[in-house]
């Protein structure tokens, strides 16, 4: 399974550590938070890694919905259930929970179509800022704090006519920021096709905490350096 390089695991249990958590981040989902580095204070393991570990684990059901609940540090070790039902929680020694999941409907178990549907969700939603993010904080006049930016992956769902998907494709379809103070959610929905034809849609929810007034030259040194960041790795 490609997901083998990215966690361990004992039985039950699912280890991540800093290193694997980044080079996931960066070398399947595209996506270079700064909170993604292995060597970050404030390192969380992507959420989008935690997505494709229950997949891979527990197949593709036609109605899915991930509520992420906690940050997750490098090495803390995390506990899948051995037969989970419609609702089941992702969570540590000390029961502290960081995802929790809810599903209905038909399942799929085919490693290939998982991978795919998989690569294709985080790849897509690897690209939060700057392409979906950017234009959302310029049209509302706010910024994160550039110097310690925080988008935090809070939720995300699906439902879609059928889990058995080949040739899955995935779309931005709408997009909203509802500024409250000196935070705000970021709201995303996207189209899920199979092979061009519509088959579904999904939502996907950020938090974006710390903002201020919007800087045009503040923000343009911040995309020039993240993007340098791309082309360094």
């Amino acid at each position: 399974m490609f997901l083998d390089a990215y966690h361990q695991t004992d039985g039950e249990t699912v280890q991540i550590s800093a290193a694997q958590g980044s080079r996931f981040a960066k070398e399947v989902a595209g996506d270079y938070n700064p909170i993604h580095d292995a060597d970050s204070r404030r390192f969380c393991v992507p959420g989008d890694l935690l997505f494709a570990l229950v997949l891979a684990r527990y197949g593709l059901s036609a109605r899915m919905d991930f509520e992420f609940r906690g940050m997750l540090g490098g090495g803390v070790p995390v506990h899948f259930p051995a037969a989970p039902g419609p609702a089941f929680d992702i969570a540590d020694d000390a029961g502290k929970v960081y995802l929790h999941v809810e599903r209905d409907g038909e399942r799929a178990h085919d490693p290939a179509r998982i991978e795919a549907f998989v690569r294709r969700y985080v790849s897509f939603s690897g690209r939060n800022f700057p392409h979906y993010l950017l234009p959302l904080m310029a049209e509302h006049g706010v910024m994160f704090n550039p110097d310690r930016p925080l988008v935090i992956y809070d939720s995300m769902g699906f439902t879609l006519e059928s889990a058995a998907v080949a040739e899955p494709g995935m779309s931005l379809t709408g997009s909203g920021l509802d500024v409250q103070g000196k935070r705000a959610e970021a709201r995303l929905a996207f189209g899920i096709d199979d092979g061009g034809r519509p088959i579904g849609e999904g939502a996907k929810k950020l938090i974006v905490s710390g903002l201020r007034p919007y800087e045009e030259a503040a923000m343009d040194a911040f995309v020039a350096e993240f993007e340098a960041r791309i082309t360094r790795r």
